[in-house]
This record gives C-alpha cells, sequence and structure tokens, in this order.
C-alpha cells in the first residue's frame, strides 16, 4: 500500500503544504472502520490541493475472499461520473466553434426523436445533459442495463417513453439522454466517443491507466471487483456491461489518474501540457441550469441538507458548511464513486469503491471536514443509521403489501394462457414460456432478464430473476371481456430497488398467441 502511495506522489508532484495537517494514521483507520461497519470490502481516496497530490490510498480487497489489495492504480468503473468527461468533450467542441451549447439535437442527429414533436424540434444539446426532459426518472434505463442494444438503437427507442411533466419544468435524472450526447462527438467529429475520450482528454492529462468499456479492465489484473448485501450476505455481482451506455457512465479509471483530472477542473481546465476548453467553457459546465428540489433530510444526516441545489452540465452544485461544492456520484451494480470539487479551497477529492453503500460519501464528507478545519462529523456512523432507517422503513411496507395479500385467489386463467409474446412500445418484445409447470418470463434483448413467475395473487405474479442482483418485480395481467389476456405491466417489488429498474414504464401487450 506504501508504494502505491509513493508512486502516486511521484507521478503528480510533492505533497501540497495541506498535507502537514493532514493525519493520514485517523484517516487510514476511520475508512478501515467504514469499510466493516459500511459493508464494502475495499475502497481508494485521492485528495488535490492548491494545484498538488496532497494523498492518495488504497484500502481492503479488490475482491472478497481474495488476497489482492485495492491501491491507487486499482481500476474501478466510475459509473456516471463519466458525465463530465461527456460534457467536457461537447465544450472543446464548441471552443473549436464546431456546435453550440444551444444548437437543436436535430442539427446533428436528424433521426433523433422524442414522443412530442415540439420537444423534439425544440430540444437542445444543453437539454440532453441537464435532465429537464420532462421523461420520467431513470426513464429507458433499462434499454442499456444489461441489454443486447447499441447506442444507436436505445437513442432510436427512447422516443417511445412517454414524458411525466412538462419540457424543462422539472429535474428527472437520466442516463439515455447523455448517451445520445455521446453521439454528438462522432456527428461532428467522424471520431467515436470512446476514441475521443481517450485521444483529447485522458491522453493528454496523462491518465494512461484509465479507458472506456469493459473489455479495458482485462488491461491489468488490479480491477475492483463489484460487490453487494445479497439476502444479508455481502457477496460478488455480476458486473454491469457500460459498453452501450458509455457517454453515461462507460469510463474505468482509479484514483491516481482522477487525481489529474481534478487537478485539470479545478484549473479551469489547464494541465501541464495546455488546455482542454476554456475559461469561459469551465464557467458554463458549472453554471446551474436546472433546480432541484430540496426534500427533508433522514434526520442522521441532517447536516448535510443544502441551502442551494442545481445541475450544471455534467456536475450537481450545492453548498456544505458555506462553501459552493461541486461534484458528481456514480452507481453501477457493486460499484460507486463520488468526486467533489470546493473551488474556493482549490480542495478536490475521489472516493472509488467496490460496494453499494454509501461509504463513498461519509468519507467524502469526513475529508471535507477535516480540510474545512470544523469539528468532524463520524458519518460513517451516520449513514450507517440512514441506511437502517431506510431499510426499515422499506421492509415496512413490503410487510403492509403482503398483510393485504390473498394468497387463496388463484390466477384467472390456466397458466399455459398467459405465455405468448408481449411487446413493449419502449423496450421490445418479452416472451413468457410454460416450463416444467412454471411460467418463465424472457425479455428479448437482455439475456440477464429471465425470470421464474412466482404467482402472487389474483392475476398477479413475481419475477424472481435467475440472475443476482437484478430486482424482482410484480408482474400484473389484464383481461379482456373475453377472458384473453389484455396487457400486462410490471412493478419493483422493493421500495428500494435502483432507480434503473424502470419497470413502472413498460406496457407489454400481446403480440402471438
Amino acid at each position: 500500500m506504501r508504494i502505491g502511495l509513493v508512486a502516486a506522489l511521484l507521478a503528480l508532484g510533492a505533497p501540497a503544504a495541506a498535507a502537514q495537517q493532514f493525519r493520514q494514521k485517523d484517516f487510514d483507520a476511520y475508512v478501515r472502520r467504514g469499510l466493516q461497519v459500511l459493508r464494502v470490502p475495499g475502497a481508494a481516496v485521492a485528495v488535490v490541493k492548491d494545484g498538488k497530490l496532497v494523498f492518495a490510498q488504497g484500502y481492503g480487497v479488490r475482491t472478497l475472499g481474495d488476497t489482492g489489495r485495492v491501491d491507487p492504480h486499482t481500476l474501478f468503473q466510475i459509473a456516471s461520473n463519466t458525465k463530465a468527461f461527456t460534457t467536457a468533450a461537447l465544450a472543446m467542441l464548441a471552443d473549436e466553434g464546431k456546435l453550440s451549447w444551444d444548437d437543436p439535437v436535430t442539427k446533428y442527429l436528424p433521426a433523433f426523436q422524442l414522443y412530442d414533436p415540439y420537444v423534439t424540434r425544440e430540444f437542445t444539446l444543453r437539454d440532453l445533459v441537464t435532465h429537464r426532459s420532462g421523461l420520467g426518472l431513470g426513464a429507458g434505463d433499462l434499454l442499456w442495463f444489461h441489454s443486447s442494444y447499441g447506442r444507436a438503437e436505445i437513442i432510436h427507442h427512447i422516443r417511445a417513453a412517454k414524458p411525466v411533466s412538462s419540457f424543462r419544468s422539472r429535474y428527472a435524472y437520466d442516463n439515455v439522454l447523455y448517451i445520445a450526447a455521446g453521439e454528438i462527438v462522432p456527428a461532428v467529429t467522424g471520431q467515436s466517443w470512446d476514441d475521443f475520450i481517450k485521444e483529447r482528454i485522458l491522453t493528454p492529462l496523462g491518465m494512461t491507466e484509465s479507458g472506456t468499456g469493459v473489455a479495458f479492465l482485462s488491461s491489468t489484473p488490479d480491477v475492483a471487483t463489484p460487490h453487494a448485501v445479497e439476502k444479508g450476505k455481502l457477496q460478488v455481482v455480476p458486473r454491469d456491461s457500460i459498453d452501450n451506455t458509455g457517454p453515461a457512465g462507460g469510463i474505468v479509471s482509479n484514483v491516481s489518474d482522477m487525481a489529474k483530472w481534478l487537478l485539470c477542473r479545478l484549473d479551469s481546465g489547464r494541465y501541464a501540457g495546455g488546455r482542454l476548453f476554456s475559461e469561459r467553457q469551465a464557467r458554463v459546465m458549472w453554471a446551474g441550469q436546472t433546480i432541484l428540489p430540496i426534500g427533508d433530510a433522514s434526520p442522521p444526516l441532517a447536516a448535510l441538507r443544502p441551502a442551494f441545489s442545481e445541475y450544471g452540465l455534467g456536475w450537481f452544485l450545492r453548498d456544505y458548511r458555506g462553501r459552493k461544492l461541486i461534484g458528481h456520484t456514480g452507481g453501477l451494480a457493486g460499484m460507486t464513486s463520488q468526486v467533489i470539487l470546493v473551488p474556493s479551497e482549490r480542495l478536490g477529492l475521489v472516493v472509488l469503491t467496490n460496494g453499494e453503500s454509501s461509504l463513498m460519501t461519509a468519507l467524502a464528507y469526513r475529508l471535507l471536514d477535516t480540510f474545512f478545519g470544523t469539528p468532524p462529523t463520524d458519518w460513517v456512523a451516520a449513514f450507517a443509521q440512514a441506511e437502517q432507517l431506510e431499510r426499515a422503513q422499506a421492509d415496512s411496507i413490503v410487510r403492509a403489501r403482503g398483510s393485504t395479500r390473498d394468497s387463496l385467489a388463484g390466477p384467472s386463467l390456466a397458466l399455459g394462457r398467459y405465455a405468448g409474446t408481449y411487446r413493449d412500445e419502449l423496450y421490445g418484445d418479452a416472451a413468457i414460456s410454460l416450463e416444467n409447470g412454471r411460467l418463465v418470463l424472457r425479455f428479448s434483448h437482455s439475456p440477464a432478464f429471465v425470470g421464474d413467475l412466482e404467482h402472487w395473487q389474483y392475476d398477479t405474479f413475481i419475477a424472481r430473476w435467475r440472475t443476482a442482483h437484478i430486482e424482482d418485480a410484480y408482474v400484473t395481467f389484464a383481461l379482456e371481456p373475453d377472458g384473453s389476456i389484455e396487457q400486462f405491466k410490471m412493478e419493483a417489488v422493493s421500495p428500494l430497488a435502483d432507480f434503473s429498474f424502470d419497470y413502472q414504464d413498460l406496457l407489454f401487450k400481446p403480440v402471438t398467441r
């Protein structure tokens, strides 16, 4: 672990003066406790201050049950922290006069279409990256999640997603539109998003250990494995494919390289060899575009409730202890990431973990307290308590629903009559078959989505997916007056299901019987 730290320091220069105030042993002990309390196998952390690297370190193991240690060079999927790279790419092209943030998307992607023709016509590049489209939270995520659809196909299908609010009236996080934003790059340059990111951003910054896509993970054995708690047990979970969602979440990196990215962003796009983008574009990306609602925080996290909260171009903007924070989180199956920049303090930090708890945020705010010189809060304990409260509330909801179940109310039809091919306008086809006396649901474009339909009550079943870490879903059939099947809808069983399991947006109707 010490060798990794020394290597990172040599790569980025001598430690800043702030390092003298940073008690590494105390933080090391805090991280080790966090790994245990919040049930995460490994993490990596880096801090930059005043233009220099202060600290880079790995903790824990890459894979549960193995001896390989996390170090500053261990690769993680950074998930949605990729979005800031995508907006940086567009900012660079704006500097070159090749596009404008307020150009219509159809100028570059003529086939781009949303549900409403007016919105399609008015939709700009800025709209692609500011989560104000009118679509629902995570709309279309099942198009990319474990699917065989390519980026162009995903963008084509999103035209069937019905809006849930007025255009530009409300914040709702979206991944699919960032995939479309990435496709602007080849439309303008003739170069793929992946190649552009590598040649125009990663290579100039010296981020030589970073790349895009799942295949890049095979470039070294120093790779973190995704983990999550399943049925009360911490275990390895299948890695999300990120090739088709590249511009929204496809970068693979480590804290050694990410520190270079933080230094560049804190210096308005400058780096040792030149500049990625202009100061003007740096300001544009960090200017608030979409207001986020500020709800009541969980009691243990009340101190984190901001006075303002906005989304810029690939960045969240908020305040903490009187400072403006620029940051983002990222999450994929068994992987989480946190980046926070504090321009007024010339401070930046990154936390990467191979688990699904809120450890990355707990560590980030512990570091902010330390560098702000304020009395530190035990954020590990606070987030552990908040997670416990959240689980208790979810369990209560599930129990309440179970208490109203009529387990004696059987299905209206013989099981074989539910079998057939069904089609949803947004996703595509799904097939239900009767196998060994049991119904089995298969999503045609998502090989991991194979589930046994367990009867719940009446014409509602629960899809118990055979692939670990896919959220179970209620499947409810509606019948025509003649007893034939009209359609089926879906809904996540757990209130804690990630929003990317957007089953509620699907409405499957029979194609063949």
